[in-house]
């Protein structure tokens, strides 16, 4: 739920509004490195764009170099895509509370053409390129629990989300390239049900993940031939008052691959832990395991039979390199970690 004050627009007089701009381009204080925006976005017009959507297609298509966009405070009601053609493009919000970009499609609603949408094209977020991160930046479902209803649907390789919130109902997250690799470090996301879903290989580090009612949390589609799926980092699971009984997975596709390591979970966590969705043989390939859990939701001896206990070898090859690097050994830089905290 987004509070009352995260929809307010920055209110600037023109003055203020002249040295916010100059203010973008002053070296951090203490980091001997300047802060610069190629882009400036802002709603109420004092910057370069109005939309987010503006300054992407402003971006040079396949970039030969980093552009960087900021967006100050203000409710983006647009749908976001970020095409394959863009690469290399960071987006910083200004406040993660006041910097919003919200839509309302959902499975099932009809579009403008009279087309009626399906989970894949009911996001607000579409990124599809290379080389995308976004920082501080709340992207929101507001359709409600209406079903299927995407905030964010990442298809992009090297894909980085810090300290972001992802808000919605069923299906928030929607980790969509099955060879993609995404990083999601010291962000929240909350739903309902399934509401990190997908097929890529994502490490959600340092996050929140709330649950909003009685559901699953993950749901996996991890092709066979991968050998990362959700690996979820020193994470902190909560539930608000409505969510008592949930599992934290259970298999989209047979070989699902879903690890909590080091996470501090709620009593809202079910001693099974796990849900084989229906499908007995999905037990034979569905690939979960936890390593240190803590907390009431974390009894690993009333876990499934199917699941399992990592030993401390296999727990310490876990690592964001281990599981990220590829083949292009891609090393995205990490947030000092601090589970636990309200981001």
């Amino acid at each position: 739920m987004i509070r009352p004050d995260h929809l307010r627009s920055l209110r600037t007089g023109t003055v203020l509004s002249a040295l916010l701009l100059l203010l973008a381009a002053v070296p951090a204080r203490g980091q001997g490195a300047r802060v610069s925006y190629d882009l400036i976005v802002a709603a109420d017009g004092t910057g370069d764009h109005r939309s987010i959507q503006d300054a992407v297609n402003a971006c040079r298509d396949y970039a030969e170099r980093d552009y960087r966009i900021l967006v100050r405070r203000g409710v983006y009601r647009e749908k976001l895509v970020i095409p394959a053609w863009k690469r290399r493009i960071t987006i910083v919000g200004e406040d993660v509370g006041a910097t919003i970009i919200t839509y309302d499609d959902h499975a099932g609603k009809t579009d403008t053409a009279g087309k009626k949408h399906g989970t894949f094209t009911s996001h607000t977020c579409l990124v599809a390129g290379t080389d995308i991160t976004f920082e501080n930046i709340t992207i929101v479902n507001s359709a409600g629990p209406v079903g299927q209803a995407v905030a964010l649907h990442v298809e992009g390789d090297r894909c980085v989300f810090r300290r972001c919130r992802l808000l919605g109902n069923q299906d928030t997250l929607f980790g969509g390239g099955e060879t993609s690799r995404q990083l999601f470090d010291s962000c929240t996301i909350e739903g309902t049900t399934d509401f990190i879903f997908g097929p890529s290989t994502a490490v959600f580090r340092c996050c929140t993940i709330i649950s909003k009612k009685d559901s699953y949390i993950t749901a996996a589609s991890t092709a066979a031939a991968r050998e990362f799926g959700f690996v979820f980092l020193q994470c902190r699971l909560l539930a608000d008052s409505i969510g008592r009984k949930v599992y934290l997975g259970r298999p989209w596709r047979s070989y699902a691959h879903t690890v909590f390591v080091g996470c501090e979970m709620g009593a809202h966590i079910l001693p099974a832990g796990w849900h084989n969705w229906s499908k007995p043989e999905a037990e034979r390939t569905a690939r979960y395991a936890e390593y240190n859990s803590r907390g009431p939701g974390a009894d690993p001896s009333a876990r499934v039979g199917w699941s399992r206990q990592l030993t401390d070898r296999e727990a310490a090859a876990l690592t964001e390199e281990n599981i990220l690097r590829g083949y292009d050994n891609w090393r995205p830089a990490l947030l000092e970690c601090a589970p636990g905290t309200d981001h």
